[in-house]
């Protein structure tokens, strides 16, 4: 679970990947949530962050792909970096064969930066609701069409106890929206459940419309306990149940915001396993998915 420490607190690095996955990921599979960190004064960090981060310099985001035998990998733009996509797009740049990207802008990003990002290999813009530095959702109706335009589509990070209320103005948007870590949504048992089964039903009816996507990720940090976060494997179960053809998996390296790390990247794709325990059904979700969502060639 994520452990809130008080305004941009320091939080722990990640642990190195030592030994191999639980299962042999498939060629072609796709790591679909990462971030690389620089340092200031090159790579400012924002005033309003809620955490203050150690470094994940690119080399280190590709050994851990290596480890976990990922052959390919998107890079989301971290709070802390603000509306800084430079880390992020000069790395995607460097490997367009197998990385793509995903920003955060401003609602007044220009024209010239969206081509720009585009051309580095970023395929979509992300919306936070959860941590410090992110463009909220007010600017939702703004950059939606700016997606749209350019074939790209929305990523959101937010409560997934406010989808009852959202889930109209999702489905109304002119671009696919993929919802990350399974909506941050609690697990079963902790006190809000009646919110929570209303939250998962507006969930499972945005993946039934055919637009939605939704990251299979972030267990740890919904999870009421410690690795393998057991608690949270009925909801991802669910949800790959109900469209496994709108479900993608990412590690969510380097793991910000935890004070203390007591798991390695390993145990979010062993997870992962668990959830879904056949060949074929992990293919889709680590390579076909990811192949059509971000346009990646081949394998």
């Amino acid at each position: 679970m994520s452990v809130t420490a008080g305004p941009a607190f320091h939080c722990a690095a990640p642990l190195l990947v030592t030994r191999a996955p639980s299962f042999v990921p498939p060629p072609g599979a796709c790591d679909c949530h990462s971030h690389v960190i620089g340092l200031p004064p090159a790579h400012p960090f924002v005033a309003e962050r809620s955490y203050t981060p150690p470094e994940a310099t690119p080399a280190a985001y590709l050994g851990n792909l290596r480890a976990l035998g990922m052959a390919r990998g998107v890079l989301v733009t971290v709070s802390v970096h603000g509306d800084d996509n430079r880390l992020m797009s000069d790395t995607i740049a460097a490997h367009r064969d197998r990385l793509a990207g995903v920003a955060v802008v401003r609602p007044d990003v220009s024209a010239r930066t969206l081509d720009a990002l585009g051309e580095a290999g970023v395929r979509a813009l992300r919306l936070n609701m959860l941590f410090g530095g992110g463009t909220g959702l007010a600017a939702l109706d703004v950059l939606a069409p700016l997606c749209a335009a350019r074939g790209w589509h929305l990523e959101l990070l937010l409560d997934g106890l406010l989808l009852p209320g959202l889930e109209q103005r999702l489905a109304g948007l002119p671009v696919p929206v993929v919802i990350d870590h399974m909506g941050h949504l609690p697990p079963a048992g902790t006190g809000q459940d009646s919110a929570r089964d209303a939250a998962i039903s507006a969930l499972l009816r945005l993946l039934e419309n055919g637009r939605t996507w939704v990251k299979l990720s972030g267990a740890y940090r919904s999870s009421a306990g410690a690795a393998p976060w057991v608690d949270t494997l009925p909801l991802a179960r669910q949800l790959h149940a109900a469209r496994p053809d709108r479900c993608i998996w990412g590690s969510d390296w380097p793991h910000v915001a935890q004070v203390r790390m007591g798991f390695s990247p390993v145990y979010t794709l062993d997870w992962l396993g668990r959830v879904i325990p056949d060949a074929a059904g992990r293919a889709e979700v680590l390579v076909d998915n990811p192949a059509r969502l971000y346009g990646f060639q081949g394998v």
